[in-house]
């Protein structure tokens, strides 16, 4: 499956699995993994030991999640936004201005790299030394890329009870992000028809 690094970002606010919502960047020990965990996707920018996390770099990553997901909600609209946070979204202007200017900390250059014998590949040039920095404004790039791209028209957030994920559809009748979503708001529509029905009120739609 095809995966987003602001979608990850997103996702980081999840469904606990028992009823709640969890963060995943609600500590620096749990920055520091995600971040790794997204190592492939942030291009080569986190180390193979990790990077040396901090609060700064944790605020400075949950700063970004909060644009990045009033962002999502704008795109999904008139649609509700994700249930965990659309009562204290960032305001749109706002979140656009920030996600801006942390995408601006990093001014980076295209390179083409064509090795003898090789396939070319492209990279971005910095001259910044801060891994915290690059990291940062690597993760605001892939916002800036995904909410300016084809698939910002297939971003979706999930119905299903409890869950608090946005999603990319990938087919024009997926209404979850994922088959057990799917199976909880079907068992959600059917325990309220009969709920209805016992009550004897219209049967909902």
């Amino acid at each position: 499956m095809e995966r987003w690094l602001a979608l990850e970002l997103a996702s980081t606010i999840r469904h606990d699995g028992d009823g709640g919502v969890a963060d995943d960047l609600a500590t620096v020990e749990g920055t520091a993994r995600w971040i790794h965990g997204q190592g492939e996707l942030l291009g080569g920018l986190v180390p193979a030991g990790g990077i040396a996390a901090d609060e700064e770099l944790r605020l400075a990553v949950t700063g970004l999640r909060r644009a990045v997901r009033a962002l999502f909600a704008r795109v999904v609209s008139p649609a509700p936004p994700s249930r965990a946070d659309a009562h204290r979204l960032m305001p749109f202007d706002e979140a656009l201005a920030h996600l801006n200017a942390v995408a601006a900390r990093e001014p980076v250059a295209p390179q083409l790299d064509w090795p003898a014998g090789g396939e070319p590949v492209g990279r971005l040039l910095s001259d910044r030394r801060d891994p915290h920095l690059r990291l940062v404004a690597a993760l605001a790039r892939a916002a800036v890329d995904f909410l300016g791209g084809p698939h910002r028209e297939r971003l979706r957030a999930c119905s299903a009870p409890r869950c608090v994920r946005y999603f990319v559809k990938s087919h024009g009748r997926q209404e979850w992000c994922k088959p057990s979503c799917g199976n909880r708001a079907r068992a959600a529509r059917h325990y309220e028809r009969r709920r209805t029905a016992a009550e004897g009120g219209p049967a909902p739609a």
